[in-house]
């Protein structure tokens, strides 16, 4: 017997798990620091920016050069990140556990992207394969608040001992703690998790293959 005996919905974090976003994530912050007039991002500021809102992650760059963030708001708001998805690269087998997944479970995303997930779920068809999907514009409060975890949950009268959240960052540990929902570490074994995963095929073994 083990916490995910009642499993019925899959919840997953986006960036660096569904995508390794990096790459796209760097590109973008990167343009905006450059073009309200401050240098490229330092290594632990693009490690914030991989956890949190956009609007969090601009006040975090800009944090010592405040007479700049108006500015940084202002490129924030003129760009479009469709111009950066294609630094965007999907999980080995992803697609195919997700769609696998949704034969026994329900599946949802809960993320702190916020005006580019709109584009995202569009151009990646998220929806097909997503049964709910809650970002930070659906909330109040981002993650690590329990409340986009709450939103899911509630959406199918469900409580957390049905759920599982799957993530790469401590602030996705900390959700989890906060939702008091089991948590599945992603490539990330500094995290304290239930289970420690590497790829999805992993992912598959251990879901797909309990007894029900």
């Amino acid at each position: 017997m083990d916490n995910l005996d009642n499993l019925r919905i899959v919840i997953f974090d986006c960036d660096g798990v569904l995508f390794n976003s990096l790459r796209a994530n760097t590109e973008f912050y990167n343009q905006i620091a450059r073009c309200a007039g401050r240098d490229p991002l330092a290594m632990e500021e693009l490690g914030y920016c991989h956890m949190h809102t956009a609007e969090e992650s601009i006040r975090f760059i800009f944090r010592d050069k405040p007479e700049l963030i108006e500015r940084a708001y202002d490129c924030y708001r003129e760009m479009d990140y469709g111009d950066f998805l294609e630094y965007m690269e999907i999980e080995p087998s992803m697609v195919e556990t997700v769609k696998a997944l949704r034969s026994r479970y329900y599946t949802a995303i809960s993320t702190n992207r916020s005006t580019t997930m709109p584009r995202l779920r569009q151009i990646y068809r998220l929806d097909d394969f997503f049964d709910k999907i809650v970002c930070a514009l659906d909330v109040k409060n981002p993650k690590p608040h329990p409340e986009g975890v709450h939103l899911i949950l509630k959406s199918f009268d469900l409580g957390p001992e049905n759920a599982v959240y799957i993530g790469d960052s401590k602030v996705d540990e900390e959700v989890s703690r906060n939702a008091k929902v089991p948590f599945i570490a992603y490539k990330n074994k500094a995290l304290h998790a239930m289970y420690h995963i590497e790829h999805f095929d992993e992912l598959s073994s251990l879901l797909l293959r309990r007894e029900k």
